[in-house]
């Protein structure tokens, strides 16, 4: 674990753990903090309260151009949240809408391979990082499949009736808001003082009461959705997405995976990522990630016991470690009808390095039957890979298993995304054009139409 200096008191500091988002922070502080005017006329909750109102209001990017608190908003509050979003919702200069339109392609083309890599490489390779205010497994993929979604369906950035602007300044803002509720306080100040915040008993179990009760160390955990953290955030989306689909056999061109970076440089900077910390290429993303890998995994190391021998107790002193619970629940939400979640883990052996895999509790030995079909299906795709690559069994597998998340967990209308109605149909617009494999043959195709059948024992689920 590395320890923070008593005398780094400056946001500005060196180390990114350190640093978070000033200017949404101002914002926050503004609204929560003491009021130039005199003593807030409402309590820290209704605040809260308004600010929630406010983010709901942001539903497209074209909202954001003229927006206004409403009159109900006490006049601080509202003075706080118009500053925040005529200042947050400027692109940067360097933004090229070529290569944003270039991503959003990628991103099409990627199919229902998109929900596998999110499952299967992007969420494990988060856990393995441990972040202590993570959600359930299968509400931090829908948080993630909505902004992914957001930002990179046809015009989600740059068009006014997109939401991707609108959700990224939404999520920025409501970091900030965790980070002054989990320190109680400016993030500044947290650090100047620089103690331990003690936890205290939970004024009720809605979320942010939740978050404003559990305590926090600054000094073991740096501030709450810190830059550090954030760009680890980032990486997996520039380079995990892309290194899986390399794996899955669907790499991408060099024009391609330039674009793909860029596009996510933009949502960094919009989600107040320091610009310092965006990567240029992929070689250097690449590089970037296994540096975070390593040194999360030397704090974990530092911070958590091992597991105990039979009949020892852990390490005095030391935590117990929480990623296999969460590794143990990232598994319960990939198993099948069945109650198997085999195919899945062995996919995440393919796309994950060994080391989060092992945090996890994931790397251990799936039945001999599902790892021989694996092994064949990996022998079948090396053999015929010089001479087609229009087909690959491992793809089948991996865009059959991103169907059955799609429509259990993206394109369930009991439990829509977060997401504006016209995107929620733009959405379903786009799961319904995933259903082929653009890159594979007919016959192929066939075959994973009726396999999606059969594995969900209702044919009306597998459209044509």
């Amino acid at each position: 674990m590395r320890e923070l200096s008593k005398d780094i008191i400056d946001p500005a500091a060196a180390d990114p753990r350190l640093r978070a988002d000033p200017l949404a922070d101002l914002a926050i502080s503004r609204i929560l903090g003491a009021w130039r005017d005199g003593t807030p006329s409402v309590t820290r909750w209704e605040a809260v309260a308004l600010v929630e109102r406010a983010l709901a209001g942001w539903d497209s990017n074209g909202a954001l151009a003229s927006w206004r608190a409403d009159a109900a908003t006490p006049a601080p509050i509202a003075a706080a949240l118009e500053d925040y979003v005529r200042a947050a919702r400027q692109l940067p200069a360097w933004l090229d809408a070529g290569k944003i339109g270039c991503a959003e392609g990628v991103f099409a083309e990627a199919g229902m391979l998109a929900p596998t890599l999110l499952a299967c490489a992007i969420l494990p390779e988060l856990d393995a990082a441990v972040d202590p205010l993570a959600q359930p497994a299968d509400e931090r993929l829908r948080a993630a499949a909505s902004l992914l979604f957001a930002a990179l369906l046809p015009g989600g950035l740059l068009e006014p009736g997109g939401a991707g602007l609108a959700q990224l300044l939404r999520l920025r803002l409501t970091h900030a808001l965790i980070r002054h509720l989990v320190v109680r306080g400016n993030p500044a100040e947290a650090l100047a003082h620089g103690a331990a915040v003690p936890a205290l008993r939970p004024e009720g179990d809605e979320r942010y009461r939740t978050l404003f009760a559990r305590g926090w160390d600054v000094r073991a955990n740096g501030l709450p959705r810190n830059q550090e953290e954030l760009a680890y955030w980032l990486l997996t989306w520039q380079h995990v997405f892309p290194h899986g689909l390399r794996r899955l056999g669907a790499p991408l061109a060099r024009q391609e995976a330039g674009a793909w970076l860029h596009a996510w440089n933009v949502i960094g900077y919009l989600l107040g990522i320091e610009e310092a910390l965006l990567t240029a290429s992929a070689k250097e993303a690449a590089a970037s990630f296994a540096r975070m890998q390593q040194v999360a995994r030397a704090g974990a190391e530092a911070r958590y016991a091992g597991p105990a021998r039979k009949g020892t107790a852990p390490a005095f002193g030391k935590a117990i470690d929480p990623r296999p619970a969460m590794g143990a629940a990232l598994e319960r939400m990939l198993q099948d009808e069945r109650g198997s979640a085999a195919f899945p883990l062995l996919l995440a052996r393919r796309l994950c390095t060994p080391a989060s895999l092992r945090a996890l509790g994931l790397d251990g030995r799936p039945p001999l039957r599902a790892r021989l079909l694996f092994a064949l299906a990996r022998a079948a795709d090396t053999v015929t890979r010089p001479l087609s690559r229009r087909w690959s069994l491992l793809r089948l597998g991996a865009r059959v298993l991103g169907h059955r998340l799609a429509q259990r967990f993206l394109a369930d209308p009991a439990r829509p995304l977060d997401l504006p109605e016209a995107q929620r149909r733009q959405l379903d617009d786009t799961v319904n054009d995933w259903e082929r494999d653009a890159q594979a043959p007919r016959w192929l195709h066939a075959i994973e139409r009726r396999w999606r059948m059969r594995r969900s024992g209702r044919g009306g689920e597998a459209r044509a």
